[in-house]
């Protein structure tokens, strides 16, 4: 039996996310999983039981990178309940969610194999419905403005305004991005609850 240790899996599949931002779907194979992890040809399958599995687990590590750190959970924890507030922590989200680019785009191409492959659909199903949940019940046990309609609505506008910025950054300017978070804020969030 082959000794795995939670290191080695971890940098295979986070090679594996640099494959599939880089690559895309068709480009990710175990041997071009070794060798972004520098391991020995062989090594990914030793790891993952077929590329089904590869993926599934290349869409939990991508969320599990993308949460916030205890620090920013605490700073957000004591901050004012306002919507000048919630802008802020919208602009982080934004900001934090494109400093992982590769995870991300990496996230976009296994939204697109999740229409072909109903075991991942399942997972990313499962996990962007449980994140939605707990953004809605994180916002309403803070007691910021707004309701769940407004966290949804803005879920789906920074989504995107995420993916232009990290496939066509061109488009609109960073000055551009920071208002158009602030605007959507302005304009979804109420105050009255």
């Amino acid at each position: 039996m082959v000794r795995r240790n939670d290191q080695r899996r971890a940098a295979l599949v986070d090679a594996a996310i640099e494959v599939l931002a880089r690559e895309g779907a068709r480009g990710l194979t175990f041997r071009a999983v070794d060798a972004e992890a520098g391991v020995p040809v062989g090594t990914a399958s030793n790891y993952f039981a077929n590329r089904d599995d590869l993926l599934i687990q290349t869409g939990r590590r991508v969320y599990e990178r993308l949460q916030p750190d205890e620090a920013v959970l605490t700073r957000h924890r004591t901050a004012a309940r306002d919507r000048e507030t919630y802008a802020q922590l919208m602009r982080e989200l934004v900001d934090r969610v494109s400093a992982f680019r590769s995870g991300y785009l990496a996230l976009l191409e296994l939204r697109l194999e999740a229409t072909r492959r109903p075991g991942l659909r399942g997972l990313l199903t499962e996990q962007v419905r449980a994140d939605l949940q707990a953004n809605v019940a994180y916002h309403e046990g803070t007691g910021l403005p707004g309701d769940a309609t407004a966290v949804r609505l803005l879920y789906l506008a920074l989504n995107w305004l995420i993916v232009e910025q990290l496939t066509l950054p061109d488009v609109l300017s960073e000055g551009e991005r920071e208002q158009l978070v602030e605007a959507a804020v302005e304009r979804l969030v109420t105050d009255a609850q």
